[in-house]
């Protein structure tokens, strides 16, 4: 049983690749993330992934490994706090802050660091759903 205080990590990593499949999914083909030559003259000298695409592992996270099949997703704040970039690995984190077991939900924090540094690079919460598991 999932308790208040409960922490699951999540190492990840994404590859150029990645965000190219991102782009054409989303149509987000802003130079930043896919133009080495565009990004070299940016503040952040190299590509830099989407933010969301970042944000999305938390959807794999509640929807297949904690709590897993059968989340539902309800809210979700992030805020941006660095860039991220491809082929470096990251953690994210959820702590469970609240749990409501009459409606099946909790509340979380929602954290992703780089792993090498600790540095975030985003922040937020989310509020889930799982009848079967919270």
């Amino acid at each position: 049983m999932i308790e208040q205080g409960e922490v699951y990590t999540h190492e990840f990593s994404f590859s150029q690749e990645d965000v190219k499949q991102f782009a054409a999914v989303t149509g987000d083909n802003n130079p930043v993330h896919l133009d080495a030559d565009y990004a070299a003259g940016t503040m952040f000298k190299r590509p830099i992934m989407h933010g969301f695409l970042g944000g999305a592992v938390f959807s794999k996270i509640f929807g297949t490994l904690f709590p897993g099949e059968g989340t539902i997703y309800l809210k979700q704040s992030m805020a941006f706090m660095r860039p991220m970039f491809v082929d470096t690995v990251y953690e994210a984190r959820i702590t469970v802050k609240e749990i409501n077991r009459e409606k099946h939900r909790m509340v979380v924090d929602t954290v992703i660091a780089e792993k090498a540094s600790n540095d975030v690079t985003i922040s937020g919460e989310a509020t889930v759903m799982n009848v079967n598991r919270i």
